[in-house]
Order: C-alpha cells, then structure tokens, then sequence
C-alpha cells in the first residue's frame, strides 16, 4: 500500500499511528516532496469511488488563497486534475491506496472496514 501524508499534519500522525498499531506494510510519500502526478490522482480517484472535489485539501491555505471554493465549479475536471498535481498541498490528506481501492482523509472505521482489520 501506498501512505500518502504531510509529515506535520496531525490527522496524517494518527492515520499512520493507526496503520502501525496494525502492524499493516506500507510505503510513505511525503506530499510536500513528492507530489502525486495527474495520472495517479485519476486513478486513485477512480479507485475512491467519490466525488474529485473530495481530493483537495479545502482546509488548506493554499486552497483558500486560491479561492477555490468559488472556482472550482467552473473548472473542468482536466483542469481539476492538473492543478491538484500542481501542489501536493491542495490534495486532501492522507491518502491510503492499495491495489483496488483508495481512501482519502482518515476516517479510522473506513480504514478498519476496507483493512479488514
């Protein structure tokens, strides 16, 4: 699996805190450094099954210096994919991705029920 995550972010702590305590292998990727490429945020979006607005990060400063909450609607979804690779820091963290599936934010029943866990 892939772990998706800002080291500094307190949610991305407890999700790997989580995957750890569960003793589940992973690989980590630092967001700020390495920022995931459209073609995987189209896949992992089609893996997620929701909506792509769930992929940005709508809490960050980046998203609201943008003011992405009034743009986005008049975005197309190319142009949402771009600019989500763009900045690792508009993306919604963290994101869990395994072969058939990809959680995003940290909700601990969600990741208990795909983990089987």
């Amino acid at each position: 699996m892939l772990f998706v995550c800002y080291p500094k972010c307190s949610t991305c702590k407890k999700a790997q805190a989580w995957l750890d305590a569960h003793e589940l292998q992973y690989e980590l990727r630092d967001i700020k450094l390495q920022n995931p490429t459209e073609d995987e945020l189209r896949q992992w979006h089609r893996q997620s099954g929701l909506p792509l607005q769930r992929f940005f990060n709508t809490n960050g400063l980046q998203y609201r210096a943008l003011n992405l909450k009034d743009r986005l609607s008049a975005m197309s979804e190319d142009e949402q994919f771009a600019l989500l690779a763009s900045d690792g820091m508009l993306v919604k963290r963290p994101l869990l991705v395994g072969d058939n599936f990809a959680l995003v934010g940290f909700k601990e029943v969600q990741w208990a029920d795909m983990l089987q866990k």
